[in-house]
Order: structure tokens, then sequence, then C-alpha cells
């Protein structure tokens, strides 16, 4: 059965060299692990916590996924690239953490069907991040990377519709990740 980790009461925010989410037993070979969250929800910190060769960003995927962020959705052409890049890593049993949004169930679909294939447990960390503090970090973004705030908003909004159902995705593990208060 799927574990869903959800504190009762949110933890001090993780740096990113303490965070621990692997499942029991997991370490060497094929793993999927999806960053999931809105823009300024604090993915790429917590991508800081694994080794920067197991870690996969649109940004740094050749061709149409080099020019991510989209207006807050996913292309079909980068998504694509970004499968085509994780099916690589895991066909060599290489462990692979995606830094993307992935607030679309279609997208993550798509990456949960390469893990299949290659055997590598799937596991989702979501970004608990509070929505004030995600517009505020993306306002500070620069230009070429900030996104309109009611792009923030829906995807913040995908993403919190979304947790109740990760499981039934296929995630053997679902963790809520807390990435600051929207006081701090």
């Amino acid at each position: 059965m799927p574990e869903t980790v959800t504190p009762e009461v949110a933890p001090a925010p993780h740096r990113a060299g303490a965070l621990m989410p692997l499942p029991a037993g997991a370490g060497a070979g094929p793993l999927l692990v999806l960053l999931i969250g809105p823009a300024g929800s604090g993915k790429s910190t917590a991508a800081a916590a694994w080794p920067k060769a197991d870690v996969v960003t649109p940004g740094g995927v050749p061709g149409p996924a080099a020019w991510w962020p989209s207006p807050g959705t996913t292309s079909p052409l980068e998504l694509h690239a970004l499968a085509t890049e994780v099916e690589g890593r895991l066909a060599r049993g290489r462990p692979c953490v995606v830094d993307a949004s992935l607030t679309e169930g279609a997208d993550r679909a798509r990456l949960l069907a390469v893990a299949e294939r290659y055997g590598a447990p799937p596991v989702a960390l979501v970004m608990g991040t509070p929505l004030g503090l995600c517009l505020e970090r993306n306002a500070a973004r620069p230009r070429h990377r900030r996104l309109p705030g009611d792009t923030v908003r829906a995807q913040y909004t995908r993403t919190r519709d979304a947790v109740p159902g990760l499981p039934a995705e296929g995630f053997v593990r679902v963790e809520i990740l807390h990435g600051g208060s929207a006081h701090s």
C-alpha cells in the first residue's frame, strides 16, 4: 500500500542537505522522484539534496524543453524531451529526480509510465509552501523566469487538489515538504 506522509503540524523548513525522502531500501538502482508544486515553492532547493547528476530540470534538457517554463503548462514537445531524458536515466539504472512543476496529472502519468517500464519506484514530493510565499518568490525571480501571478495560483490549486489522488496515480510514497511560511 502506498505511504502518504502528511504532517499534522508543519515542520521547520527543510535545508536541502537535510532531506531524507527516499523509501526504506531505496538507493542504488532506478528510482523516480517527482517534485510537484507551483513556481516559487522550493522545488529546486529540494532538488539540491541529490547529486546534480541525478536531477533533471526542463531547462537542462536539450531541445524544446530549454525554453521552459512556459506559461504554467507543459507543451507536448517539452514533456517529450523531459520524458526521453528520464527514460534514458532509468534505462541505465540511475535514480532520477525531476525538478519541474508537474501540476498536471497527464504530465505525471507520462513519467509514471516510464518508471513502470523500468521498475523504478515512483515517489512524489509535494511542495507544501504557502501560496503567498510562492507568489513572493516568483515575483523576485528574473523576468525571464517569472510567471504571471494567475499562473502560479492555478499551479498551486492544481497541486493542492492533486494530493489526495497521488497514491492512486501509482506513487509508492507521497510526502509533503514544507518550504517556509508566508511570514518568515
